[in-house]
């Protein structure tokens, strides 16, 4: 085993006490690690690295954004002033509502640790001025609602119209798709309402995932969401969280079933597992799985289809925050790349201009699927055809690392373009939104100063 080597140096939080401490991104051959101490409660470590493709290859430089407008004013400094503060160096990518906390599932891993909390929903005129506060500082970025489940809410389809009267021109609803499979007409009202994308929570192909992470089965519900739809145009990305021990060997069958329900799955955003709520001990490395061992994973199980080397870093945000890849599935079966296969690691790009293709991308790629084709048109040219495959067997392949206690990096929380707004009109970098220390206390997340 290599000798301990320093990455880079960052800041980080106490997982006890959420005091800022000096950090290191530390290799020692087996892995990366994030190693901290904090004065009063000791040294800690974090997973953070493992896998085929070395850290230092994948980590690449870009300038910070200027936000020309900002929520608070810098007092104690990142991450105690968020909302967006000066310090931040990205602007919003998407934007985050939780539009209730309620939720018809008891999950065993929740953002929002839904169900143990339960308040009184945002009531529209909130909603509204949430939209309003989004737009003021943030411009028509891309919309996802969410909660608990939003579904749950009867008023939905409104929600959404509301966002597009005032001018949103991408709304996304995250959901776990139970109310969608058994209510076709919900899924047909937030069609007309002019919903874009679902955020379809999509843990694996076999029912005994379903039973570990969500406590019931719903493979069968969600093939229905998927469906339904698909019957209404509705561009769906399937997103697993990935727990070692429960559905990482299931990763290969996930993108398989992806691309045989790809009339309507526009791509597969893989989300790591990260810990939140109580939580006393330190998560073990077995207990993490890691960006690069994801995308090894891919190209294992897909027999090649898919090839880490095929994945890059998100223009967006922090680098060791995400990777994405982009494809086209052929008439074989065959996956084919669609971006440059030239890295982007060394390369230096700017945060606003990084933010808008980020914007653009979502947009674009997660929305419904139309042929370019009218049935009643003559035969269609060579172009026609490449046109038309392009748009209707296009397909993405990301993934996104959240942080918590024990692994969070300042570093990346300032370079996060993902905003849970917030009823006092702020907005909040999602991994610091969430974070919780070891007893569960968020500085943000219920009652805190969001």
């Amino acid at each position: 085993m290599k000798e301990n080597r320093i990455i880079t140096r960052t800041e980080s939080l106490c997982p006890i006490c959420l005091r800022k401490v000096e950090a290191f991104i530390v290799t020692d051959g087996a892995g990366c690690y994030l190693k901290k101490s904090c004065p009063e409660h000791g040294a800690f470590s974090a997973l953070i690295w493992r896998g085929s493709i070395p850290i230092e290859n994948w980590m690449r430089h870009r300038e910070g954004a200027h936000l020309e407008k900002t929520v608070t004013r810098i007092q104690k400094g990142c991450p105690y002033d968020c909302g967006l503060c000066e310090e931040h160096r990205q602007h919003t990518c998407t934007a985050l509502i939780e539009v209730t906390q309620r939720c018809n599932l008891h999950c065993k891993f929740c953002f929002a640790d839904s169900g143990a909390s339960e308040g009184a929903d945002l009531s529209l005129e909130q909603i509204k001025t949430m939209y309003e506060a989004i737009l003021s500082v943030s411009g028509t970025c891309n919309i996802q609602l969410s909660g608990g489940e939003p579904t749950v809410r009867d008023d939905l389809p409104g929600i959404v119209k509301l966002g597009k009267e005032l001018g949103f021109p991408f709304i996304q609803v995250n959901t776990n798709g139970i109310r969608l499979a058994q209510e076709e007409e919900f899924v047909r009202a937030l069609k007309v309402a002019g919903l874009d994308s679902v955020f379809l929570q999509f843990d694996g192909t076999k029912d005994d995932i379903y039973r570990k992470l969500r406590g019931r089965e719903l493979l069968t519900l969600k093939e229905k969401a998927i469906a339904n739809c698909e019957k209404y145009h509705m561009g769906v990305v399937l997103v697993p969280t990935l727990v070692p021990g429960v559905n990482v060997d299931n990763i290969g069958a996930i993108i398989r079933f992806a691309l045989d329900h790809i009339r309507a799955v526009r791509g597969v955003h893989f989300q790591p597992v990260s810990y939140f709520g109580r939580m006393p001990h330190a998560p073990a490395d077995s207990d993490r799985v890691t960006l690069p061992e994801v995308m090894d994973e891919l190209e294992r199980q897909t027999g090649g289809k898919v090839k880490a080397a095929d994945l890059k870093p998100a223009a967006c945000e922090n680098s060791l925050c995400s990777f994405h890849g982009n494809f086209i599935r052929l008439a074989n079966g065959d996956l084919m790349q669609t971006a440059p296969k030239t890295s982007c690691c060394c390369k230096s790009d700017t945060a606003d201009a990084s933010a808008k293709k980020a914007v653009e991308f979502v947009s674009g790629n997660w929305s419904s699927r139309q042929s370019t084709r009218q049935e009643a048109e003559l035969p269609p040219s060579d172009w026609d055809e490449i046109i038309n495959q392009i748009r209707c067997e296009s397909f993405s392949i990301s993934a996104m690392a959240f942080q918590d206690a024990w692994n969070v990096n300042l570093d990346r929380i300032r370079d996060c373009c993902i905003h849970v707004a917030t009823p006092k009109g702020k907005l909040i970098p999602f991994c610091m939104y969430n974070l919780t220390n070891t007893a569960g206390k968020s500085l943000y997340r219920n009652g805190g100063k969001g």
